[in-house]
């Protein structure tokens, strides 16, 4: 083989020791683009997990707060059901309380109608007959104005027994002078002249200034008239003719003896 010319073997070996010293200088920075890529794929995988950590938390906040509301939820849920429990109880206690109040309400309507009643029964009343004013108790008035509408049916028997019974029961009643008169004439209506005599005869000397005073020794002299005591019954009509000579009872006791003579 010939050698090859100096200027050929000089120019060959500067290319070589050009590229050599390219290839050196290429090598660190080829390594450090390496490097470099490394590097940021670390930084992404780190920022990568961070970010997939950050997640999981955010998501298991999330889920603790869902949590909590649906448990605030379901504790407001029972709570308004107790409430619900509460007011119907509430709305019973209410209706209960309603009816007894109106319960209460007819009771003491029912006691005080019975207070009054008792009261009146009690409390006396103005009361009046023959033009006289009295007090009398409401069983007073009642029981003699049940009496009197037993003479004005002609019940005579019925009448001397409630009349009897009035005077024994109001011995100083206001009516005590109108009982006997008309217990006079219950007995002399149901021939009872006996009684009768005893009822007019405590009558005209009890209140001889009473207007039926003369009615009363009239009907002495009918009831001994009655029992076939003429002499009697002209005694009494004398006493009639004496004490109230003016009045219609002595004119009614002069015709009835005229009649007898």
């Amino acid at each position: 083989m010939s050698a090859a010319p100096v200027g050929h073997r000089t120019s060959w070996s500067t290319r070589a020791t050009a590229c050599c010293l390219m290839l050196a200088l290429w090598a660190p920075a080829a390594r450090a683009g390496l490097f470099d890529d490394d590097e940021a794929r670390r930084a992404i995988l780190d920022l990568r997990q961070k970010l997939e950590q950050s997640n999981e938390q955010a998501r298991a906040a999330q889920a603790e707060q869902i949590g909590q509301l649906r448990a605030a939820l379901a504790d407001l849920s029972q709570q308004i059901d107790l409430m619900r429990t509460d007011n119907a109880s509430l709305r019973g206690q209410v209706e209960q309380l309603a009816r007894d109040v109106g319960l209460m309400q007819v009771q003491v309507k029912d006691m005080k109608q019975g207070y009054d009643e008792r009261l009146a029964r009690i409390e006396p009343q103005k009361a009046s007959v023959d033009g006289r004013e009295f007090m009398a108790d409401a069983g007073e008035i009642r029981q003699y104005e049940a009496a009197m509408a037993q003479v004005r049916s002609g019940d005579f028997a019925a009448a001397a027994t409630s009349l009897a019974v009035f005077r024994s029961l109001y011995p100083a009643s206001g009516y005590g002078q109108s009982v006997l008169f008309w217990l006079g004439n219950a007995h002399y209506g149901n021939r009872s002249y006996a009684d009768a005599i005893s009822s007019f005869r405590s009558f005209a000397t009890s209140y001889p200034g009473d207007l039926r005073a003369p009615e009363a020794l009239l009907a002495i002299a009918n009831c001994q008239f009655e029992l076939k005591d003429k002499k009697a019954a002209r005694k009494v009509l004398d006493e009639l003719f004496k004490t109230y000579p003016d009045s219609e009872a002595a004119q009614a006791g002069k015709a009835r003896l005229a009649a007898l003579k």
